[in-house]
């Protein structure tokens, strides 16, 4: 689905408030959830990277910087994804040569090309197979309000443009779950870009650490500079990604947004690339679009690769220093 208009930071009215009762039955069934699950702990730390809303706050971004960093400290990460939108259940060790996002999600796809990934609808059992395939720390993209396994260290992501909308639950609003609740399970905020929703000054009345960071271009996303381009996009905010691309100084010619997880047909592309090249220019879109697009049309289109940026990495090291520390621990 596409972010409703009135999940925005300061909207509402009359759709939110028709639909606050589903949104209190949401909540309760979450709770009861919850309630009737005990977490399980494995024998490896685990760090959660989660988020309050549905969609668009950078959770994979900010996986994928995290584990960077914990491969420079000398750890050795997998990652642990639900694969959202593939059909297949897992436990499976993604294979990107071999895996497609229709079996195992965009994300999944994405994460594998950096480290070992495990798909597991059932978080647990896949901890499990990531730790029997030689892992000492798994970084879970998504999953903080799964209760099922124990987490050492749980981040929430924040995108400083949107920030926890319009503050209501779903589908009155963005929010998985009251702010409070969520955030008393964190062990930091890792804000994302400017912060133009006031997240810092909602984040006063809670007593947790907060990490800034930066989405920004890769390297090779900068030859686009100067170059004519359409730019389309199936993610949470397509905006964000089309103020990227302008960011790196295309001429953006054409914005196209489609919903979250859009599965792309080969028509659709081929038209969408030959109404750009009649106008002089080339068809782009994110990452995580391409790897959805049928393998005959990948070809042309260009993806735009971005990087998490820390703003401060040896304050993230302070947040993840218990988790390294139990790694060391084990170890000796």
């Amino acid at each position: 689905m596409r972010t409703p208009e009135f999940w925005s930071p300061g909207k509402g009215g009359v759709q939110a408030n028709l639909l606050e009762p589903v949104a209190w039955a949401y909540g309760l069934a979450g709770q009861i959830q919850r309630a009737t699950i005990t977490p399980k702990r494995v024998q490896v730390p685990v760090i959660c990277i989660g988020n309050l809303i549905a969609g668009g706050a950078g959770k994979t971004p900010t996986a994928l910087a995290l584990a960077k960093l914990l491969g420079e400290w000398g750890a050795a990460p997998h990652f642990l994804t639900r694969g959202y939108g593939g059909s297949k259940s897992g436990p499976l060790r993604i294979d990107p040569k071999k895996h497609n996002a229709r079996q195992v999600g965009d994300e999944a796809l994405l994460l594998a090309r950096r480290a070992p990934t495990w798909l597991a609808h059932n978080r647990p059992a896949g901890a499990k197979a990531a730790i029997a395939d030689g892992t000492n720390i798994i970084v879970m993209d998504d999953g903080l309000q799964n209760p099922s396994l124990v987490k050492d260290i749980s981040l929430i992501v924040i995108d400083g443009g949107f920030g926890f909308g319009n503050g209501r639950r779903i589908p009155a609003g963005p929010l998985r779950e009251p702010i409070g609740r969520g955030l008393a399970r964190a062990d930091a905020v890792v804000l994302v870009g400017p912060d133009e929703a006031g997240v810092c000054d909602q984040l006063k009345r809670y007593d947790v650490p907060l990490l800034r960071a930066e989405i920004a271009p890769a390297l090779q996303a900068h030859k686009l500079r100067g170059r004519a381009v359409v730019a389309f996009a199936g993610i949470g905010r397509p905006a964000k990604f089309f103020r990227t691309v302008e960011a790196i100084g295309c001429e953006v010619i054409g914005r196209i947004p489609f919903s979250d997880h859009h599965r792309y047909s080969p028509d659709e592309i081929m038209n969408l690339v030959e109404n750009a090249g009649a106008k002089g220019a080339i068809a782009v879109t994110t990452e995580k679009d391409w790897v959805r697009l049928p393998e005959e049309a990948k070809p042309m289109v260009q993806p735009v690769a971005v990087t998490l940026e820390w703003q401060d990495p040896e304050a993230v090291r302070g947040i993840v220093a218990p988790a390294l520390a139990k790694i060391t621990a084990a170890h000796d």
